[in-house]
């Protein structure tokens, strides 16, 4: 891992590139996700042993550099191969997802593939999957009237990618989400996916951000792009250009919204012994006091 600057991209990343990948991590000291991801990205090049090379951005200290990739939302990857970018992620991803990522650009390597099979082999991510959907599908049916059973069944469903189901599932406390404030997230997060299915391209909403950062519309509609696809912080940062400008804006969408995000990614609570604390996830922790600071500033 090496940390590039203006004055050694040129030989770091473009001519690097012209004999093996180069990632490109953009990243900040203050950003909670950047820190979680940037150990697996480590790992990853360690495991890949020397098929792709990794450097790292801080986007502080090099904006010129985040500017020119026209970087938004932390962390942010770029790969680059024979000086140009082909490909890229937001968000912190965990390693099995990374890794499908480099494998479609990463020259194949002899022991990558048994040790991928092995470790899908002992932890079935579909399987795992399916054992929660059952879990809620039985607190459901037990109890109909278990609000929370209800919400992991729709979450489990939204993240498995199955929006039709999700909302079949959720239509019989459809009129009680103005109340509930994990119910209200998942129907955001369900407008999100349909007004993605719309067709909106976020490649347009870019253009017409860059051309007037007040776009507000833009910024949300792109912001609702990303929650479809589940890249989380990259959403709530969007959501954060709105509030820092205009906190208010559309009747208090952007930072319902952004709520919304929040409890959709709120890990389940943690059982410890009695007067203690549960932990708090980093990532959640972090962006609350974001929320916080320009809310209140």
């Amino acid at each position: 891992m090496i940390d590039v600057t203006v004055e050694n991209f040129e030989t770091e990343v473009i001519a690097a590139s012209q004999s093996v990948p180069v990632l490109v991590d953009f990243w900040a000291p203050w950003c909670g996700p950047c820190k979680s991801l940037g150990p697996v990205l480590e790992k990853l090049e360690t495991d890949y042993e020397g098929r792709f090379k990794l450097v790292k951005v801080n986007s502080d200290d090099e904006q010129e550099l985040a500017s020119a990739f026209g970087i938004r939302s932390l962390p942010t990857c770029v790969l680059l191969i024979n000086g140009q970018p082909v490909d890229g992620f937001m968000g912190a991803q965990p390693e099995g997802k990374v890794r499908e990522f480099l494998d479609k650009h990463v020259p194949a390597g002899a022991e990558a593939e048994p040790e991928i099979a092995e470790e899908e082999e002992e932890a079935p991510v579909e399987e795992d999957a399916e054992s929660i959907l059952e879990k809620f599908r039985h607190a459901l049916a037990a109890d109909p009237a278990d609000d929370g059973a209800r919400f992991g069944y729709v979450k489990a469903l939204m993240t498995a990618g199955r929006s039709d189901d999700a909302k079949v599932a959720f239509a019989p406390v459809i009129a009680k989400a103005a109340l509930d404030r994990r119910l209200d997230a998942l129907q955001r997060w369900m407008k999100a996916d349909d007004f993605a299915q719309g067709g909106a391209d976020i490649a347009a909403l870019e253009v017409r951000i860059a051309a007037d950062r007040r776009d507000f519309g833009a910024r949300f509609d792109r912001a609702q792009l990303l929650m479809a696809q589940q890249a989380w912080t990259a959403a709530m940062d969007e959501l954060l250009e709105i509030l820092m400008r205009d906190k208010g804006w559309s009747e208090d969408l952007a930072r319902k919204t952004y709520i919304a995000i929040l409890e959709i990614i709120q890990p389940p609570a943690v059982k410890v012994a009695d007067g203690q604390v549960p932990p708090e996830d980093a990532t959640v922790a972090g962006y609350r006091r974001r929320l916080s600071s320009v809310v209140l500033s």
